[in-house]
């Protein structure tokens, strides 16, 4: 199976419900069972775009099953997660790329075995403040509590940790989680009211040479499954407004490197926004078209897409000191930009 060239499947009816190894096997026939899993647990194999190694994974009609000719890079560990700050009420991190934020919320039951193939940041994090705090770490159960030594133990609440906001699995960058209920509610009404400064750096496809506000009222669905800005505005259905500041940094070749300051956080407003305006993110799976349009070309060779939440800046929701964090662009990208140069 080395070296074979890259297939990827579009999955129809048939495929609903079936398990990731059963879709395998019908897509390609001539696969035993053995060798299906032996090309999930060789990172061989992707869902939409995201390497996927649970070979229990139910697939739908309209997933994109894609299989490597190589291996691909491994699940992100508690190792590749960087804690910026911690007191006794917050925590803010350094996501690495190709880690989900929080586990969605129809696999937040499924045996701990299936969830340490691939973890999430939220369930990653524990483990982290725990070693920076010097306190002991154990499994969590499936019931949320820990064990040890074939005893149920009760979580220690010195570990809690609440999300406030998320990361795409692919953008990397600054995030912070509450460690304190009060802490919590306070963030989560920051937010909404805007009070929190997010910077990203984008890499985008084609020219951008002045500096523009975007803004335009998002929908879950555009009209083809995809979120994206109504022509309705305010009057469609369930329209949130929209804003993004875009500011030029550099010109490449073919792309340009933008600055994109959120003046409102909807999910994916700034790959859609930017889509929208005809310049997708390099490395885009998503939002590469206008409904009823084809996919455009990238031929970047971005290794993913190329957006990293590069500062985050706040009041303490429990001191009101003023914070700010910066992270410098992650090693993929800034070597990825170095060979466009």
């Amino acid at each position: 199976m080395a070296g074979e060239p890259q297939r990827t499947f579009h999955l129809v009816a048939e495929h609903d419900g079936l398990t990731l190894a059963a879709a395998l096997k019908r897509l390609a026939p001539k696969l035993s069972w053995s060798q299906a899993r032996k090309l999930l647990a060789g990172r061989r194999v992707q869902v939409n775009g995201n390497l996927c190694l649970d070979e229990e994974r139910k697939v739908k009609a309209g997933d994109v099953v894609r299989l490597s000719s190589h291996a691909l890079a491994p699940p992100a560990t508690a190792d590749d997660v960087k804690l910026v700050y911690v007191d006794e009420h917050l925590v803010v991190v350094q996501k690495p790329a190709g880690v989900t934020t929080l586990r969605h919320r129809e696999e937040t039951d499924l045996p701990q075995r299936r969830k340490q193939l691939q973890p999430t940041l939220d369930e990653l994090l524990p483990r982290l403040l725990a070693r920076h705090l010097g306190l002991r770490y154990t499994t969590p159960t499936r019931q949320g509590g820990e064990r040890h030594r074939g005893r149920s133990l009760q979580r220690d609440v010195r570990l809690a940790l609440h999300p406030v906001h998320r990361l795409d699995r692919d953008t990397s960058g600054l995030l912070v989680f509450a460690r304190t209920r009060g802490a919590e509610e306070k963030l989560i009404h920051m937010f909404a009211r805007h009070q929190v400064q997010r910077a990203y750096v984008a890499v985008v496809q084609g020219r951008i040479d002045r500096a523009r506000t975007i803004e335009s009222w998002l929908v879950r669905d555009r009209g083809d499954g995809l979120r994206g800005s109504s022509p309705l505005g305010e009057a469609a259905e369930g329209a949130q407004r929209a804003v993004t500041h875009v500011r030029p940094m550099e010109q490449l070749a073919n792309c340009s490197v933008v600055e994109c300051r959120l003046e409102t956080g909807r999910t994916h407003q700034i790959r859609i926004h930017l889509s929208e305006a005809g310049h997708p993110l390099c490395g885009e799976k998503t939002y590469t078209h206008a409904p009823g349009e084809r996919a455009r070309a990238d031929a970047s060779g971005a290794p993913r897409q190329a957006l990293h939440s590069a500062e985050l800046a706040l009041s303490h929701p429990i001191s009101g000191q003023a914070l700010r964090f910066r992270m410098a662009l992650p090693a993929d990208l800034k070597q990825w930009l170095l060979r466009m140069r």
